[in-house]
């Protein structure tokens, strides 16, 4: 094993760099779900609704677009590349220190 993966350092950056990766599917499986117009009395669609209002409650209703599918792509979407960026730049800076 290498000296980088035995680091406790090592070790949070890629838990953080895992975590931002998962809310960034939830955020994107819901943009998908939204665009193929997913059954919303699934108990599946409905979860990750849910979990998806949750993390993109501050940037949901950022833009004003007319057409609703855009609104969601936009708002969940600028939601899904930030906690991409900010949890990779996190999970680097650990890694290399």
């Amino acid at each position: 094993m290498s000296p980088r993966y035995r680091s406790g350092s090592s070790s949070a950056g890629t838990v953080i760099a895992v975590i931002a990766d998962v809310m960034a599917v939830i955020l994107g499986l819901w943009i998908l779900m939204y665009l193929l117009e997913a059954n919303p009395g699934n108990e599946l669609v409905q979860f990750v609704r849910d979990a998806a209002n949750v993390l993109a409650a501050w940037s949901r209703d950022l833009f004003t677009f007319d057409a609703d599918w855009a609104r969601v792509v936009f708002g969940y979407g600028l939601a899904a590349v930030v906690y991409l960026l900010v949890g990779h730049a996190i999970a680097n800076r650990m890694q290399r220190h």
